[in-house]
């Protein structure tokens, strides 16, 4: 019992971090550290080399730079532009207008960055100044960005999944299969809610007029063939076992090269910003991760998995009492722990007993990241709420209200999630059941 109020107090000292303000990795690194030498003295930090190489000599990790590389291709070559443009004119002329094309636009767009972060960012940066010049209401408008944007970790490709599955030896490939249809489904509630609002309040959009030729219809369909050929590609040559996630994501990054400089504005410059972005953004990650690991050998080096998972165990609570209590965990996590820090943290420790009570870990991996889509944009630290009032003029208050009703929609997905958990299992399956 003594290793509970240890771990318990480890936990104190990492939020503690956070409320001064101190970066995530940093939080956790020293929060680790300070467990181990809590636990085991100064001893305890001579495995410190050999963790830290084997959590970053990964070949699944390597798929992370490479996906993130191939969004910011797309991005600072100008071509994420063309997706919103695309959209807007054959999604646009449904009610709640540009609202509509947000959603669209972000799903489309989480195909390929595997980013919440550079999904918001990419598609607000396009909107935003349409939607404030046309008069849309402001916080339905930051809302359906800042929660679209959370599709970027459950469309595939998923950062986040990555990250899961690293953890968990889960299939990376299977995960970003189950990921799927609950992305999709996401998407259409998110557009079938914005389209009922809409009709109710009209004022909240105005009208858009459809294209007025066929011309403008195979304008648009053009603006997206080359990003469905990339997701197809990436994605189709991971369902058919033909390619690993990250041969995919090689793949990828050579097909967006060549977008990029056929349909796009990439020069040199902008190639030289996407690198600097695709270092910056992946020091943080694997710094997160570098960390977790950390974290994740003192929990094993002082036996307190083991004995969290009895003291689960003998409360003797039925499966859906667990996940209740694991719902609570994460709403409240999300609104204080960066999303790739809710998982480091917590699967360590939870991962035994989800297995222990039966869970399948592809169908939790999708209800996890659905439980870090909401901590995106929780206050007071959902990022995606930064990232939309970052490029606007607006208050920060307007983006969270905008975002609430997004946010029970989530909820239902959760619901779903539970009640037919073959919403995420039924595409692994088809994979697994492949020849060959």
């Amino acid at each position: 019992m003594y290793e509970l109020y240890e771990l318990i107090a480890v936990f104190g000292v990492f939020l503690a971090l956070l409320a001064a303000g101190m970066q995530v990795p940093f939080a956790i690194s020293i929060s680790a550290l300070f467990y181990l030498i809590l636990h085991g003295g100064f001893d305890a930090l001579k495995g410190l080399g050999l963790t830290s190489w084997g959590s970053t000599n990964s070949f699944t990790l390597t798929a992370i730079p490479l996906f993130i590389f191939m969004a910011e291709i797309l991005q600072k070559g100008g071509v994420s532009l063309r997706i919103y443009r695309g959209l807007a004119k054959l999604v646009s002329p449904l009610p709640g207008g540009l609202l509509q094309t947000n959603i669209a636009g972000c799903a489309v767009f989480a195909s390929i960055s595997g980013s919440s972060v550079a999904t918001a960012a990419a598609i607000g940066t396009s909107a935003l100044p349409q939607l404030t010049g046309r008069a849309y209401d402001r916080r339905m408008a930051a809302g359906s960005l800042a929660a679209g944007g959370t599709l970027g970790i459950l469309m595939p490709p998923s950062i986040a999944m990555i990250v899961y599955g690293t953890f968990t030896e889960t299939s990376i490939a299977k995960l970003f299969m189950a990921g799927v249809i609950p992305g999709l489904m996401l998407a259409g509630m998110f557009m079938t809610f914005v389209g009922i609002y809409a009709w109710i309040k009209p004022s909240i959009a105005p009208r858009e007029s459809a294209p007025a030729s066929i011309a403008e219809y195979r304008s648009a369909l053009l603006d997206l063939v080359p990003f469905i050929l990339l997701i197809s590609g990436t994605m189709g040559s991971i369902y058919l076992g033909l390619a690993t996630p990250t041969e995919a994501a090689a793949i990828g990054c050579a097909v967006a090269l060549g977008i990029a400089s056929l349909d796009g504005d990439l020069s040199w410059v902008a190639l030289r910003q996407a690198m600097r972005g695709t270092v910056l953004i992946c020091g943080n990650i694997l710094f997160i991760i570098l960390a977790a690991f950390l974290f994740s050998y003192a929990i094993s080096l002082s036996g307190v998995g083991e004995q969290f998972t009895s003291y689960i165990a003998g409360l003797n609570l039925t499966r859906m009492e667990f996940f209740l209590a694991i719902l609570l965990l994460y709403t409240v996590l999300g609104c204080l722990v960066e999303s790739l820090g809710m998982i480091v943290i917590t699967v360590p420790l939870l991962y035994p007993v989800l297995l222990q009570y039966g869970f399948d870990p592809i169908w939790f991996g999708v209800v996890l990241v659905v439980f870090i889509e909401m901590g995106q944009i929780s206050p007071p630290l959902g990022i995606n709420l930064f990232v939309i009032q970052s490029i606007w003029d607006g208050k920060l208050s307007d983006v969270v209200i905008g975002t609430i009703p997004f946010h029970l929609i989530m909820f239902l997905l959760l619901a779903l999630l539970v009640l037919w958990p073959d919403i995420a299992l039924w595409l692994p399956e088809q994979m697994m059941a492949k020849p060959g």
